[in-house]
């Protein structure tokens, strides 16, 4: 039989193994991709692909549409999906990196569709396979693991099944049909093989993930990265993307355990406009050193009543290479040799592969709290920066001197522009349908409708028209306290990006003309689902990936400490003897765990033995005290017959005991045979107990003597 040969060319010997193999290669498929769709980072045109993949072939395998009969239309779809390609890569994603991931989804979702023979079904399991290494690559969280689990029942329940379908349509088999309950007993089976497979990969997966963690930055890249917060933004191409994206990028912790609600994450500041984009030139940095993981940025005159406050940020993996701050920082711990701080007050770092923490020491502002003191002027190098225009639209500067008519100063000017355009304008994440040539014009006049950077660059221009240094400030909303971690989660969802405007009772003033989302909060239920899920991860990121040694001893020395302090003398003093050696050399503590793991599962195929064989001892000790029980005496027997098959003497089934004894040569063996079976007639027959010890006796010295070959 080909075995590229379709199923349906001819009927399933074994229909029950094939219903079950292809629920289970559509399982090992999903599982895949959910892994990898947790990430938070495919786009929509990926999502659609794959899903309409899934349940057009779920479709197919109940039963409920045919599959493609055509064997030229796998090549037509092939042929159009190349073609999109390029069009894909000009126009619509305008990135090398997703037209080749959306490329990869839509020629899997076509075999997928049009898969039927083996070899095809091999190609899927490779697509499953990659889809989560995809995902480990991205984003190894609590959700990976939990997908890694379902993934693995799958594929276990695919293997299996396609062993027995395979077997079953194999020419030289003859199948069983008709077995009752085959779909749950193969479902049991696989669920038990995926607990005894995890329960073994669960101490490699905790002992060593910062180790696979390497690896992958070693031999792959990192994760992918969300666009913006560099030094430039686009109008319609970048936040407008990240706030679709709910993944946590930031977890936030004071050192007080308050929340920070209210407050802006500062990132950067750009400062020039070319009609439609904000940038910041480089080379204009400053480049200062970290000394001793501690840097002094010094304690600027303060111009309102405020707050000190003291706070810890765990920064994921982003585009940026942009710190993030509450206030204004005067103090920073950072474990790097340096940093490079704008002009504007942006401190940048080098990339890093998995994130970056750090500590920070801020003021943060009352802004309702009055000025105290005199404002210094703007130096004049700034000044003509944050009042630079290109050539803009003359309805422009019109519009920002009819929303600030009657205004008296600038800082009444910035205030009605604040207003206006929170009142006459509309907020969406909905991208323009097709690029145009002055957003900033299409925004104001036509569409009246957008995103923060659109109301952001909008304030900003038109302050500057009027004469009023601005500059546009991208970083996140405040975020959500979580209650049950203490740390304030911050997602991709709460970018954001501001108006910073400089007047002179003032100076650089924070102002906010983006309406509210219409569409933003969520109901309290998926709120608490939300922490409840934040906070899973977080103790998976903080106490299995990121458990490194240091916290190991710290943790240690902590509850030594918290021993002495409660007089648990001994218990301390145990616990510093266990935790001494992984302190001392925690590479040869390893590899003591690794060789104790290593036995423990080379000694899982003897242990039945070596039960039977602790059972039986102790039954003889039992037996020796004339302690037994009737059943006993047939566990010696057949003891005894085991003995003497190895010397070639075996029972045959038309003899009795006595019978079989007395047909044994005449030797010291059959004497002690003749004995035993009268012992064990006795002990069996007549419930004498107290000839059992006489037969351990009679058994011990049998199984003591030279083996005769022979023959009853």
């Amino acid at each position: 039989m080909d075995r590229h040969k379709p199923l349906e060319a001819s009927p399933a010997p074994f229909p029950a193994a094939e219903r079950f193999f292809q629920f289970s290669l559509l399982g090992m498929l999903a599982a895949g991709y959910l892994a990898l769709a947790s990430s938070g980072l495919l786009d929509r045109l990926a999502h659609i692909a794959a899903l309409l993949a899934l349940a057009w072939r779920a479709a197919i395998v109940l039963g409920w549409l045919r599959a493609p009969s055509s064997d030229r239309m796998p090549g037509i779809f092939t042929l159009a999906a190349l073609l999109f390609f390029p069009v894909d890569y000009l126009y619509l994603s305008a990135s090398l990196a997703v037209a080749v991931l959306h490329l990869t989804f839509l020629l899997a979702g076509l075999k997928l569709v049009t898969a039927k023979t083996d070899r095809d079904y091999g190609y899927l399991k490779a697509i499953a396979a990659m889809e989560l290494v995809m995902a480990a690559m991205l984003g190894p969280g609590l959700s990976f693991f939990a997908f890694l689990a379902l993934f693995l029942f799958f594929t276990i329940a695919t293997f299996a099944s396609g062993e027995i379908r395979r077997s079953a349509n194999a020419r030289s088999a003859t199948a069983r049909s008709g077995v009752r309950f085959f779909e749950r007993r193969l479902s049991s089976l696989s669920f038990a093989l995926c607990c005894g497979i995890l329960t073994l990969m669960a101490g490699m997966f905790f002992v060593l993930p910062r180790t696979a963690r390497a690896a992958m930055g070693r031999f792959g890249a990192g994760r992918y990265r969300l666009p913006g917060f560099t030094r430039e933004i686009k109008l319609g191409d970048e936040f407008g993307e990240i706030k679709q994206n709910s993944r946590p990028v930031m977890h936030v912790r004071t050192y007080g355990g308050e929340s920070l609600a209210g407050v802006y994450w500062r990132g950067a500041s750009l400062s020039q406009f070319d009609g439609s984009r904000w940038f910041s030139p480089p080379g204009r940095d400053m480049t200062l050193r970290v000394d001793h993981d501690t840097l002094i940025l010094g304690r600027a005159p303060h111009l309102r009543h405020g707050r000190d406050v003291a706070y810890r940020v765990q920064l994921e993996e982003i585009a940026a290479d942009t710190l993030f701050f509450a206030g204004t920082p005067e103090a920073i711990n950072i474990n790097l040799p340096g940093v490079y701080i704008s002009r504007g007050g942006s401190i940048r770092v080098p990339r890093l592969p998995n994130g970056i923490a750090y500590s920070v020491y801020s003021f943060i502002e009352d802004p309702g709290a009055p000025v105290q003191g005199a404002i210094a002027p703007l130096p004049e190098a700034m000044r003509q920066e944050a009042l630079e225009l290109p050539p803009l639209d003359p309805r422009i500067p019109a519009l920002a001197r009819t929303m600030t008519e009657g205004a008296r100063t600038n800082e009444e000017r910035a205030h009605l522009l604040q207003q206006r355009l929170r009142r006459d304008y509309g907020y969406t994440l909905q991208l323009p349908s097709a690029p145009v040539a002055d957003p900033l014009a299409n925004f104001l006049f036509v569409r009246k409708k957008g995103h923060c950077e659109y109301f952001a660059s909008a304030m900003a221009v038109m302050l500057r028209t009027l004469g009023i240094p601005s500059r546009v400030a991208t970083g996140f909303q405040s975020g959500v306290f979580n209650t049950i971690t203490g740390w304030q989660v911050v997602r991709a969802s709460d970018a954001h990006s501001w108006v910073e405007a400089w007047l002179p009772s003032s100076g650089w003033t924070t102002f906010d003309p983006t309406p509210s989302d219409p569409n933003a909060g969520s109901s309290e239920i998926t709120g608490r689902i939300s922490m409840l899920a934040d906070a899973a991860d977080e103790f998976w990121q903080n106490w299995v990936l990121s458990y490194d040694l240091p916290r190991q001893s710290a943790l240690a020395s902590r509850i030594e400490e918290s021993g002495r302090i409660l007089g648990l003398s001994r218990i301390s003093g145990w616990f510093s003897a266990a935790a001494a050696p992984f302190n001392r050399a925690p590479r040869s503590a390893a590899i003591w765990l690794v060789v104790a793991v290593g036995a423990a599962i080379l000694a899982i195929p003897i242990w039945p033995a070596l039960k039977a064989l602790v059972r039986r001892r102790a039954g003889v000790r039992r037996l020796q005290r004339g302690e037994g029980q009737i059943s006993d005496a047939t566990m010696l027997y057949e003891r005894m017959l085991a003995v003497l098959a190895r010397s070639g003497f075996r029972r045959p089934a038309s003899l009795t005991p006595a019978e079989f004894a007395r047909a044994i040569p005449l030797s010291e063996m059959s004497v002690l045979v003749e004995d035993l079976t009268a012992a064990y007639n006795e002990f069996r027959f007549g419930g004498r107990r107290e000839v059992a010890p006489r037969m351990v006796r009679l058994l011990d010295r049998l199984e003591s003597l030279p083996r005769a070959r022979g023959r009853a």
